[in-house]
């Protein structure tokens, strides 16, 4: 199985303006790092190669990103020791830190690639449930034999 994850962010300005810049002006190399990554396997784009501009939420300013990767260890290699987790310790400047949970995991088969309704899906059961195999965060970091038990029960 591999590891899904979704992530939503709320802007904290208009994203074509100045103070997202660095932001805005970076996806392109942050993307290319992340499919250059060990153990990447596929991330939500556009026609335009990132995700920014797919509208899920009724504000233009919240943002998903979504993608697939081999295991939770090759998320965490690309999220926090490469260029990534510059922009990540940048994020306060850039968007609105928000009460509930803002990314959430889960386990697909080999061969599925999500789409957003059950992104969406997963990320509101961990907010409604907290962490289980079916939808977890980086502090539980659920493996598959766990969801193999819960799907069992």
């Amino acid at each position: 199985m591999k590891l899904a994850q979704l992530n939503v962010a709320l802007a904290k300005y208009p994203l074509d303006g100045p103070e997202l810049k660095d932001f805005m002006d970076n996806l392109d190399s942050v993307n290319a790092i992340a499919e250059g990554s060990a153990g990447f396997v596929w991330r939500l784009q556009d026609e335009s190669g990132d995700a920014t501009s797919i509208q899920v939420f009724d504000d233009p300013n919240m943002i998903v990103n979504m993608s697939v990767w081999q295991s939770v260890d090759s998320l965490k290699d690309f999220m926090f020791r490469t260029h990534h987790k510059d922009f990540m310790k940048r994020k306060g400047e850039w968007f609105v830190r928000l009460p509930e949970e803002t990314y959430v995991l889960w386990w697909i088969e080999d061969d599925h690639i999500p789409n957003l309704e059950e992104a969406l899906a997963r990320l509101s059961y961990l907010r409604k449930n907290d962490n289980s195999p079916y939808a977890f965060n980086f502090k539980a970091n659920f493996t598959v034999e766990d969801l193999l038990d819960f799907n069992a029960n």
